[in-house]
């Protein structure tokens, strides 16, 4: 049975990736097909397609591709590791969109036109979803969140307490221990 080969083409297919960044990973030394065609074709194996993925997975936690290098230099021991880092990441990420479609859907629930704070407040939300926050942010987000309850009436924030109330009692046990995993992993580490 022979190993099924990708050319540079059909990697960046199938991986989204541009035929220029796999170009760019080879020139490096980051990425270098373990075949070539008679013609001189790049050819990647599965063991390529792996090593692909932890430079994928390692940019994705914000590495240069200097660290990234220096980091596969080393050999990682155990990939799965990786991946449960990736996987931290993107329920991080996923936790920070759960929070910019709650403020979306308090900006619906509570204005006809949102001012321009408030459109200004989503876009950085929505541009910082995908790092952990920097004690300078973390600490930010309690003051506006602190500001926020500070100027609702009694009955609004009421209102708002018995909504969180209802969503936290239509969780499992499970999805309450996850989105207490999700919060903790966007707090600022020292």
């Amino acid at each position: 049975m022979t190993e099924r080969t990708w050319r540079v083409g059909e990697l960046a297919e199938a991986t989204g990736l541009s035929v220029r960044a796999l170009h760019h990973y080879d020139q490096l030394g980051l990425l270098t097909p373990s075949r070539r065609t008679t013609a001189g074709h790049r050819l990647y194996i599965d063991a390529d397609v792996r090593r692909l993925h932890q430079i994928v997975a390692l940019r994705g936690f914000g590495l240069t591709l200097t660290e990234v290098a220096r980091l596969l230099a080393g050999d990682l021991a155990d990939p799965r590791e990786l991946i449960r880092q990736q996987l931290e990441q993107v329920e991080a990420t996923i936790t920070a969109a759960e929070q910019v479609r709650r403020k979306l859907v308090d900006v619906l629930d509570g204005l006809s036109e949102p001012s321009a704070q408030t459109l200004l407040d989503l876009v950085e939300r929505m541009t910082t979803m995908d790092r952990r926050l920097t004690h300078e942010e973390f600490d930010a987000l309690n003051r506006e969140r602190q500001a926020w309850r500070e100027s609702l009436s009694p009955e609004q924030f009421a209102e708002h307490a018995e909504r969180r109330r209802q969503a936290t009692a239509a969780m499992t046990d499970e999805q309450l221990r996850e989105m207490r995993e999700r919060r903790a992993a966007l707090v600022p580490q020292d």
